[in-house]
């Protein structure tokens, strides 16, 4: 599975917090993906467990010859703002991005307007994953938590 395949398939779990919540995690459906990440890790040949508190842990043992060397600890989040909905998600990957603007939902008028966006044109040349608009995406931090697994995957 690629990072991006990863990526797309973390963002379609609703991983929403909620800011008045006094638990932790601060929803239940955390929870939800969390236990999605330990099997995943598991299947790989990953030590791991998620904590009460829905916190996942994935351990690679050292080979014998690096036993003595520093411990890399890689860390990302789950959740994901309360701003918008992160229910039903519509990703879509843009190939190619040519620069200009970035029609999001064509019924709504949601448009991503490169004048808007000037850092846009760093990206042209590259593929770009959107939502409709009227979600949120959740890249920040599933990209990072796709990212770890990707990376767990290719060291086991």
């Amino acid at each position: 599975m690629t990072v991006t395949d990863r990526f797309l398939k973390y963002v379609a779990y609703n991983t929403q917090s909620n800011e008045a919540s006094e638990t932790v995690p601060s929803t239940p459906n955390q929870k939800v993906l969390g236990e999605v990440l330990v099997k995943e890790l598991l299947d790989m040949g990953v030590q791991a467990h998620m904590d009460e508190k829905g916190y996942v842990y994935g351990e690679i043992p050292a080979t014998p010859s690096c036993e003595k060397e520093p411990v890399i600890g890689l860390i990302a989040h789950m959740d994901t703002s309360d701003a918008a909905s992160g229910e039903n998600i519509k990703a879509r990957k843009i190939r190619d991005y040519d620069g200009g603007d970035i029609v999001l939902n064509r019924e709504q008028n949601i448009v991503m307007r490169a004048s808007d966006y000037p850092y846009l044109k760093d990206s042209i040349g590259q593929d770009l994953i959107v939502t409709d608009g009227t979600t949120l995406l959740g890249a920040d931090d599933k990209a990072g938590v796709a990212e770890i697994m990707a990376l767990a995957q290719r060291l086991v």
